[in-house]
């Protein structure tokens, strides 16, 4: 029988020439088993609702075309309810748009750099709200950026002129901080805010440098200002490193910046207890104790020869859980990681539940409402519907799994090489760009089972 051997994906996430060790994806796209343009607009109805079923189904078995990934991932995430209409939705986007642009304007306000089409990576701001005015500040922190951000080195004639254009920038900024603060005392939430947008212009200029799209300064700021935005609304959590790293795709994915904005802030439901910290803990920290609880029921050899290395922790799997794997797999491969994860997790309730939080000024992580259908479910979901697997704070996330799939499908080497927490970290290291996205799903949702299974008989 004749198999469709399949289009690499590559193509559609170019890579700038001169990078060429980047691994390439092992995702590729298949006619018959990836959810094809055609088949996207097929299950819908007339009005607009739709046959979510078939649709997760066809996203596990062969991913997402490229092409569409941006709005699947609308309805993947909780931004739209599939049985919601064409004009219910185009009702809601125009609602969250001009929601968008109201925030990203009171951030303009504050700091006229938001909007701008620029970005900043100096400090302007120290903690006590008072503004930096020193030019070695900013010349120590934009010396080292390298040319220009949009491609244009040529133009620009030098990585020293560029470094002085950028200084330019965040001169301007200070004495913005400084005709902001000459009213008076800054509130602390704005102290806070400020802060933090020096740090998310050096993660912005770090992520995914090595694709061509990232080239433009304009999809760099559109990145800063996304984040800067998110800091704002959310202030329990702010801006984290790494979150750049998650909000990337949306804004390749989809073209109006609001719309991306949109799929980052659903993104962030689920993951935002990753990124809250306390004085002493770090949220990550419940995922990887459960990982640990995992992997002790699953593989109590590997547990057992990591808590005697001092990785009792699992903090060497810290990374893999914060980005969701953003490292370990190439940017093509994490995309179809992601949403065979998401598809796998899919829980129709995610709209109906961010929707009231939303009108009540709330934010959650996950969903607690349960709709009659099951086929509705993600077979990740199912699993965990049919076997009531929750603790005291809901059902364990996908990402764990993958995680003890990964160690599960290392173990051997892990127990016979690794002879300090080094080791491990080295042979998790030597992992990266070689994972295969669907083995690792596949792995995942086996020790899922395997794990409810245990756990119900103790």
């Amino acid at each position: 029988m004749w198999r469709d051997p399949g289009q690499p994906a590559d193509s559609y996430y170019q890579v700038r020439p001169e990078c060429t060790d980047v691994p390439k994806s092992k995702f590729k796209i298949k006619a018959g088993r990836t959810l094809s343009s055609r088949k996207w607009q097929a299950a819908f109805t007339p009005e607009g609702y739709l046959d979510i079923s078939k649709t997760l189904s066809r996203i596990y078995r062969g991913g997402v075309h490229p092409s569409i990934r941006g709005e699947v991932w609308e309805f993947l995430l909780g931004c739209y309810d599939p049985k919601s209409t064409f004009d219910e939705r185009d009702q809601i986007r125009q609602r969250r748009r001009v929601q968008y642009v109201r925030w990203k304007e009171e951030c303009r306000q504050i700091f006229p750099v938001v909007g701008s089409g620029k970005f900043i990576t100096a400090p302007v701001i120290t903690e006590d709200g008072q503004p930096i005015q020193e030019p070695l500040v900013i010349l120590e922190t934009n010396q080292d950026r390298g040319p220009s951000q949009d491609g244009n080195s040529a133009e620009i004639g030098s990585s020293h002129a560029y470094a002085t254009n950028q200084s330019r920038t965040n001169a301007s900024c200070s004495e913005m901080v400084k005709e902001l603060t000459s009213h008076g005392p800054l509130d602390q939430k704005v102290i806070q805010w400020m802060l933090t947008l020096h740090q998310i212009g050096l993660d912005v200029h770090r992520t995914d440098r090595t694709l061509v799209f990232y080239e433009k300064q304009e999809n760099l700021s559109k990145l800063w200002d996304i984040l800067a935005v998110y800091a704002w609304i959310d202030t329990d959590v702010g801006y984290c490193q790494g979150m750049s790293d998650l909000c990337s795709p949306m804004i390749m994915l989809l073209e109006d910046e609001a719309d991306a904005f949109w799929c980052f802030e659903r993104l962030m439901r689920r993951l935002r207890g990753n990124f809250r910290c306390t004085g002493r803990t770090v949220g990550v920290e419940t995922q990887l104790s459960n990982l640990a609880e995992i992997t002790q029921v699953i593989d109590p050899k590997l547990h057992q020869h990591l808590d005697a290395l001092g990785g009792g922790d699992y903090l060497f799997a810290f990374r893999m859980l914060m980005v969701l794997f953003r490292r370990e797999f190439s940017f093509c491969d994490s995309l179809y990681l992601w949403e065979m994860m998401w598809a796998l997790e899919y829980d129709p309730d995610l709209f109906s539940v961010y929707e009231e939080l939303e009108l009540n000024g709330e934010k959650h992580e996950g969903s607690k409402g349960r709709v009659k259908s099951i086929r509705h479910y993600g077979k990740f979901e199912r699993e965990n519907m049919k076997n009531g697997a929750a603790n005291s704070e809901g059902p364990l996330p996908m990402s764990v799994f993958l995680v003890a799939s990964v160690l599960k499908d290392k173990s051997s080497k892990l127990l016979h090489e690794a002879r300090g927490l080094d080791d491990v970290v080295r042979i998790l290291n030597d992992m990266t760009g070689n994972l295969d996205a669907k083995k690792a799903c596949s792995g995942a949702m086996k020790l899922h089972r395997k794990y409810l299974k245990k756990a119900k008989k103790a």
